[in-house]
């Protein structure tokens, strides 16, 4: 065994787990939180860089609202995150790791309501927390990438630009089914906790499987390891009966939805 790997291996045994979820779900995550950010910063360059990002401060100003009110509430509010409209028919949105978090305009014009639009961001949200782009990273890098990651050696900026070109490949060849029922069951936690109707996911998921047709909804085909639609919509509702008694207060947000979509024509 080389000096690099007993060290990384020696490094596993010591470091402690983090919190990736609510009720205390706990997991190992090799790569720090720094170097993580650093990825998701890079990635969230090339993604400005190669997408329209929507010209209006007002919509991009909501979003941040919306996201950051739930971020609040989630087991992971002592990173920054950053949230962003980018100017595309296409129906998705998607995290990267370290809080950067997209939402295209298209899924945007396909929402009636705040809930809905929480139901999604809570999702997403929902990744970051878990770190669900990091851990895959962490199977997917070499061993000598992520040493120099752990250890911040001289090359280590090298080796956030190597992670960077993996994480674009992963983010958008999507996450695993388990990591996708994850983020739909966290999102709804998170949704209710920061003051939404979790009924707005099920009337999202509703929406993304008419938008499909028959089978997959355009949502899942684009990134096709999601769960099946009907089987998300199933599910959610169970959720939303399992979280009874909820308050009168929970919101759909429809009006000020309104007023904010209007702008997308």
């Amino acid at each position: 065994m080389s000096k690099k790997i007993l060290l990384l291996t020696l490094c596993c045994l010591f470091l402690s787990c983090v919190t990736t979820g609510p009720g205390g779900k706990q997991s190992f995550i090799l790569i720090p939180e720094s170097q993580e950010i650093a990825i998701g910063k890079g990635m969230a360059k090339q993604v400005e860089e190669t997408e329209k990002i929507l010209d209006d401060l007002i919509w991009q100003n909501y979003l941040n609202e919306v996201g950051q009110k739930i971020v609040a509430v989630s087991d992971r509010n002592n990173i920054t995150f950053h949230f962003k409209v980018i100017d595309s028919d296409q129906i998705n949105a998607f995290a990267a790791p370290g809080g950067y978090i997209y939402f295209y305009t298209g899924l945007l014009k396909a929402m009636d309501n705040e809930a809905e639009l929480a139901a999604v961001m809570a999702h997403e949200i929902s990744h970051v927390v878990s770190r669900h782009g990091i851990k895959r990273m962490q199977a997917a890098l070499g061993t000598q990438i992520a040493y120099q990651l752990v250890f911040g050696s001289e090359e280590a900026s090298d080796a956030v630009n190597a992670a960077i070109g993996v994480g674009m490949g992963l983010t958008f060849a999507g996450y695993s089914r388990s990591n996708e029922r994850e983020s739909d069951n966290f999102g709804m936690i998170y949704m209710v906790k920061a003051g939404y109707n979790p009924n707005g996911a099920v009337t999202m998921f509703q929406k993304l499987a008419e938008l499909g047709g028959s089978g997959q909804s355009k949502y899942e085909q684009l990134v096709s390891s999601h769960p099946d639609t009907q089987e998300r919509i199933s599910k959610a509702k169970t959720r939303v009966i399992q979280m009874q008694p909820l308050s009168k207060n929970l919101t759909f947000g429809s009006a000020i939805y309104s007023k904010m979509k209007a702008r997308l024509k």
